[in-house]
């Protein structure tokens, strides 16, 4: 079985999600922001006080990378993963893309006590949420093999669906395998 990567904006239930698809599917579950939490000693909100986005970035470069060459895991990934094109192109040879796809409502409404989403300790988190999800959306649509919608929809529905659609799902061919064509 390939990796499952999830990608999308922050409040999609990318972690929630993956949690649940990684038990259906008997595979380790890992959350690239855990990752570099892990690696730092340092919550998300204080590396980006300490290093800025652009620090932050690097270290999640640093982590992306590294989770994609993994086995057999479901990945979820930070809102912002797809910014650089080194991590979407890991993304994308790392396994299957999903892409969590929500609105910037329920974006509001799953984030609005979260005091841990730097980008949105700001009086207009919705015009933020707006900016954010017209550069990303075509980025995340870019490297998704899978767009699944979660609005309003309960986690266990999702991963109902996104189980549907990767038995259906015909694998990629490699860039060996077209050259032999």
């Amino acid at each position: 079985m390939p990796n499952i990567i999830l990608v999308g904006p922050m409040g999609a239930g990318k972690s929630t999600i993956g949690r649940l698809l990684a038990k259906e599917l008997r595979l380790a579950f890992r959350d690239s922001d855990k990752e570099i939490e892990k690696r730092t000693g340092a919550s998300i909100p204080l590396i980006f006080d300490v290093e800025g986005e652009q620090g932050f970035r690097e270290r999640e470069h640093s982590a992306i990378a590294d989770l994609c060459q993994l086995q057999g895991v479901v990945l979820a990934t930070g809102g912002g993963a797809v910014l650089r094109q080194d991590n979407r192109q890991a993304l994308r040879d790392g396994g299957q893309v999903i892409y969590l796809c929500t609105s910037v409502e329920q974006q509001l409404d799953r984030t609005a006590r979260d005091r841990n989403r730097p980008l949105l300790q700001t009086p207009n988190p919705r015009q933020v949420l707006v900016e954010l999800m017209a550069l990303r959306d075509p980025l995340y649509r870019e490297i998704a093999d899978i767009i699944v919608e979660t609005d309003e929809r309960p986690p266990r529905l999702v991963v109902g669906e996104i189980l549907e659609q990767l038995r259906s799902l015909v694998p990629r061919e490699s860039p060996d395998e077209s050259a032999l064509s």
